[in-house]
Parts: structure tokens; C-alpha cells; sequence
């Protein structure tokens, strides 16, 4: 990529007009652009940005991102040696505006939109919603489109994202659409190489499941997400337990790679909506999410649950589906439904109350309680806490010597202690699904989201 000549402290060149061009003070260019067409659209003129945030959807992730992007693309002033600039939450680069140099931008502006088309890892919606504004930004000037409503969210998150760079010109629009897509090729490029171990199984992306020692290990893997969990994630996870199911292992582990357990739901879910439009999403999503209960209530073999870090939503509230669920003293416990306008899953509404009892149960569930890891071990959820020093030698110490037990005596003396709840599990996990489609689709739900990432905003 081609960048602009550094700034040196010399008298920098007078601003050429492109020839034929009129001269104009920097208010009357503004003035004499053509008007933007309609801020949240992407439009048919706009290809390279169909796969941006083309489609309405239950907007989680939109509404997210358009909190903290408000946050982040603040236009504040940042001081050179000879002027001031105002910079959007990016390097800032001091540009020359002669003729030639501004052909070679625009060269590079053109090349950044192709090799957006090739990334193949979703940058996250926070990136897309600043690509979308710089782009719009680089090509049609500031945003003077009306405010769209509070409940399209992403037509608001959109908005929010052009409206928020004010008066930035096209030119060091241009500059930073160009150096955002090279930060995320240059990203995407280095972690193509990812480490392997010699007994692991292959075909899957967002996980790392080995088998050694008579374990069978999976490993969320997604540390730069928080190991939240996306779609694709949840296929592996049930194809890795049906594997895991089969194998010769005698225990399975499930854990995750770097400091977080697992975050939830990858908001990313709830924005590819299907040809059949939310309904059909809503449908899809509860059949997946019931089927991935029903392998965890269904798992044969001993299942532990080592929690090396915080946990949130559903990797919370499948934990009364393990065995045995060991803690670093470090982790935390999540289930923030209600507070979200959504229900409980995972069984919780069923194995909380019966594990924690009612009451304490109904402050995880009801009312959004987050509890340390010697608080939920204190009510029955957590087998063992340990110090997060000690944390994984201790347990796989154990997990070690548990698997030298005979195979098949766990797994008959498993069946005997689960079996008898297994019918009244899966029942409870059909009507959760149920419920959940339900909120998905209500307006309470995308209000109370709404609410939930303005409060988090003003943190």
C-alpha cells in the first residue's frame, strides 16, 4: 500500500486544484458536493459493501456496536508540530493534496475495496460499521440524512457510524478506509498460522479437541472473541461430542483457550438472516440451540467442565448437564436473560433450582446476579474451586487419574444417576427453546437490548 510522504516541518505546498476544476474555499466544496443519498442503505452503486451490513436482523450485534462506536469515533483534536488535525480513533496520517499524490490515493482506495472482498474472517461488526462510514464518508462527503428510528437498529447503527465523523474530509476518509483494510489483511495474514499438537483432530476451526491420556479434550478457541460462541461453533461442539461419544477416550474435558471460559453468543449470530427473514432465523436458531442441549443431556461418558475464566449465557447455564465442574478462583458467573428481555436455556430453568434452590436460583436467572466462582461452588453448581495459579496442574492432575478408571463402570454408573431425568430434561429443553423463539421475535426483547448497551455505554 501506497502512503502519503511523511509531514516534515518545511512550508507544505499550496493546494492545486485537479485541472478545470474551479477554486473553492473548503466550505463551498462541502456545499457544491453532490447531496448523499440515503445514509443507511447500501445500495446497488455500493457492491463493495453489500456484505457489510446489508440486512436487518435481531440487531444484538448492530446495537452493540453502534454504542461503542459512538464512543470510539469521537472526533477529538490531536496536535502536530506545525497545525492541528482531528482524528477518529485512527493514526493520523498528514497528507499532501497535490494533484499526483491524490491519484495514487484514490489508486489505493480502489485496492482496499478489492481486498476487502477477499478477507475471509468477519471482522466483527464494530470494524464493519467503521468501514461503512468511512467509505461513505470518502465518497459522498458528510451524512445529512435524517436520524433513522430508535428500533431500526441497523439503519440507526449505520447513521451513528457516518454522523459520528462529522466534518472529516473525504481525502483523510479515504486515508483511513485505506489503512483500516490493510490492518485487517496484515491480521488476517498472520494468524493463518495457528499452533497444532500432533494428537489433534482436524476439521475443526473454532475448536481444538485432542484425545491423550484417555481424555478427550475440547478446547473452545476463539481467545481473541472471549471464545464466544458463534454458529459454526455450536455445529463443531455437537460434532465433536458425538465424536468424543465413540471414541476410546474414558473422560471428555471442556475448556477454553486463553483468559475467558466463554463469552455467550457471538452477537455475529443474529445478523445473517436467512431468505425467510427473521422468523425463520428465530426457528432455526431454537432447533440448532435444542439439539446442541440434547447431545450435552444425552453425553454417555464422564463430561467435566474445566471453567479457566469467566462464563457467561450459555456456557453458564449448561453447566448442571456436567459431571463435575472444576473453577479457577478467578472466574465469574453470568446469565444476564432478563436483562436482555430473553429467557433461560441450557435446563438452567430446571437444574438451577434444583442444584442452588429456588431462591438462589431465581437472583442468577431472574435477576441478572453475577457470582464468583467460590459463591456458585458454595451453592452446589461448582464441584472445586482452585487459585488460578494452580489452577490447570491441579486439575488435570486429577482429570489424569480419573481417566485410569475402568471405562465402562463410569459410563454404566453415569447412565444409572442421569438416566432417570434424562426424559424429563429433554422436555424442559423443548419448552425453553420454545419460550426463547417467542422473545426473539418481541419487541421487549430488542427495547431491553437497546437499554441494556446504552447503560454500558455511559460506563
Amino acid at each position: 500500500m501506497s502512503h502519503a510522504a511523511p509531514h516534515t516541518h518545511t512550508q507544505p505546498a499550496p493546494r492545486r486544484p485537479l485541472p478545470g476544476a474551479p477554486r473553492r474555499t473548503g466550505k463551498e466544496a462541502v456545499a457544491a458536493a453532490p447531496p448523499p443519498g440515503p445514509c443507511p442503505a447500501a445500495a446497488s452503486d455500493e457492491p463493495e459493501l453489500a456484505w457489510l451490513l446489508s440486512a436487518p436482523g435481531f440487531c444484538m450485534a448492530a446495537a452493540a456496536a453502534a454504542f461503542r462506536l459512538a464512543r470510539s469515533l469521537r472526533l477529538r483534536p490531536v496536535c502536530g508540530a506545525s497545525r492541528t488535525v482531528h482524528a477518529v480513533c485512527f493514526p493520523v496520517i498528514q497528507l499532501h493534496t497535490t494533484g499526483a499524490v491524490m491519484r495514487v490515493s484514490q489508486e489505493d482506495f480502489e485496492k482496499a475495496k478489492d481486498q476487502l472482498k477477499l478477507l475471509k474472517e468477519d471482522p466483527g461488526n464494530e470494524v464493519k460499521l467503521k468501514l461503512y462510514a468511512l467509505f461513505k464518508q470518502a465518497t459522498e462527503g458528510p451524512c445529512s440524512s435524517p436520524t433513522p428510528g430508535m428500533l431500526d437498529f441497523v439503519k440507526k447503527a449505520k447513521w451513528d457510524a457516518w454522523s459520528s465523523l462529522g466534518s472529516l474530509s473525504k481525502d483523510n476518509a479515504r486515508q483511513k478506509y485505506v489503512d483500516l483494510v490493510s490492518g485487517l489483511v496484515s491480521s488476517e495474514s498472520s494468524s493463518q498460522v495457528k499452533d497444532t499438537t500432533p494428537d489433534s483432530k482436524h476439521g475443526y476451526e473454532t475448536l481444538q479437541v485432542t484425545t491423550t491420556d484417555n481424555i478427550t479434550k475440547i478446547m473452545l478457541n476463539r481467545p481473541e472473541k472471549k471464545n464466544a460462541i458463534t454458529t459454526q461453533m455450536y455445529r463443531e461442539i455437537i460434532q465433536a461430542l458425538e465424536e468424543a461419544a465413540k471414541d476410546d477416550s474414558v473422560i471428555t474435558v471442556i475448556t477454553g483457550n486463553g483468559d475467558y471460559y466463554c463469552s455467550g453468543n457471538d452477537l455475529n449470530n443474529f445478523t445473517n438472516i436467512p431468505p425467510g427473514g427473521i422468523e425463520k432465523m428465530a426457528k432455526d436458531a431454537a432447533i440448532l440451540l435444542e439439539n446442541f442441549v440434547n447431545h450435552f443431556i444425552d453425553f454417555p461418558k464422564p463430561l467435566i467442565a474445566v471453567v479457566n475464566g469467566p462464563a457467561v449465557g450459555i456456557s453458564v447455564t449448561l453447566l448442571g448437564l456436567f459431571d463435575i465442574v472444576y473453577a479457577t478462583d478467578r472466574a465469574t458467573f453470568h446469565t444476564p436473560f432478563s436483562e436482555l428481555g430473553q429467557s433461560p436455556e441450557g435446563c438452567s430453568s430446571y437444574m438451577f433450582p434444583k442444584i442452588m434452590g429456588l431462591s438462589k436460583a431465581n437472583e442468577m436467572l431472574l435477576f441478572n446476579k453475577k457470582l464468583t466462582a467460590r459463591e456458585v461452588c458454595a451453592q452446589g453448581l461448582v464441584t472445586e474451586v482452585f487459585p488460578d495459579r494452580a489452577f490447570q496442574k491441579e486439575v488435570w492432575m486429577r482429570l489424569k487419574a480419573y481417566a485410569n478408571l475402568p471405562k465402562n463402570s463410569l459410563a454404566l454408573s453415569k447412565q444409572l444417576i442421569r438416566g432417570v431425568e434424562k426424559e424429563k430434561l429433554h422436555a424442559v429443553n423443548c419448552q425453553e427453546c420454545e419460550l426463547l423463539t417467542e422473545r426473539w421475535l418481541s419487541d421487549e426483547c430488542r427495547t431491553a437490548i437497546m437499554s441494556f448497551f446504552g447503560k454500558k455505554s455511559k460506563l
